[in-house]
Formats: C-alpha cells, sequence, structure tokens
C-alpha cells in the first residue's frame, strides 16, 4: 500500500493565506462595505473579481508545470490554458456573472485536477489540499456574486 505523504507545512500556510483575498473582499462585497478602497476608485468586488482571475491562471499553471516535469501529453498543456481562456472572459462579463463564472470556475478546477494525483503526476496531498481551498475559494466567488 502506497504511503501517504503528510502536506507539507508551507504549502499549508501560504495556501490558506491565498484564501484571505477571497474571504476578506467577499465579506466586504457582502457587507456593501469598500474598507476605504473607493478613496482610491477601487470596491472590493473588482479586486476580488481581479484576485479570482490572477488565481485562475496559477491553477493552470499547476497542470502545466507538473505536465512540463513528468513529459506530459499534449492534453495536459491544452487543459492547461483553459482557466486562464475563462477567467480573461469573466473578466468581461457583467456583474454578477463575472463572480459566478470565476466561482464555478475555480470549484470544477478542484476536481478536474483531481486527475493528477491519480495518474501519479502531482503527489497525492496536492489534490486533498486543492479541494479544499478551491472549496473555499470558489464558494466566497460565489457568495459575493
Amino acid at each position: 500500500m502506497a504511503r501517504l505523504n503528510p502536506v507539507p507545512m508551507g504549502a499549508v500556510i501560504l495556501g490558506v493565506a491565498g484564501l484571505i483575498p477571497f474571504l476578506g473582499f467577499a465579506a466586504l462585497s457582502v457587507a456593501g462595505n469598500d474598507g476605504g478602497l473607493g478613496t482610491l476608485g477601487l470596491s472590493p468586488r473588482t479586486i476580488l473579481s481581479a484576485y479570482g482571475a490572477v488565481i485562475a491562471s496559477f491553477l493552470g499553471g499547476i497542470r502545466w508545470g507538473a505536465a512540463a516535469a513528468r513529459n506530459a501529453g499534449s492534453g495536459d498543456y491544452l487543459l492547461a490554458i483553459v482557466p486562464s481562456l475563462v477567467a480573461w472572459a469573466a473578466l468581461a462579463a457583467p456583474a454578477p456573472w463575472d463572480l459566478r463564472i470565476l466561482g464555478v470556475l475555480v470549484l470544477a478546477w478542484g476536481l478536474v485536477d483531481q486527475d493528477m494525483p491519480r495518474r501519479g503526476i502531482v503527489p497525492r496531498w496536492l489534490g486533498r489540499l486543492r479541494l479544499v481551498l478551491s472549496g473555499v475559494a470558489g464558494a466566497a466567488l460565489l457568495v459575493a456574486a
């Protein structure tokens, strides 16, 4: 039976830290509070949308990097660009569709990427961690929508 490697503490800490903007800006958006960002011409919702798009692109980068490290097939590279393209389109969508699209994308990508630990191209712990992080981030985006 394969031994489960524990999740590296650095990955846990940085992953949880990456949720702070999702949770904070979603909370400000839902509360209708701009947190002082209005003085800069920004809104929590706009920042949340931009952050969600950046993170979605990062998620595609995980697959791209894993494919490159393991010399995977071209299908992995093709699939890796999907989050960036969908996130880019979401930024052009009107509210509330921008955050809805990003929320569904982040949630779905947590599931899509579960093939990578099964195929052995990333460690098992990454699949488990991704489910948790994508679940919280995607839910925050949907709640703020």
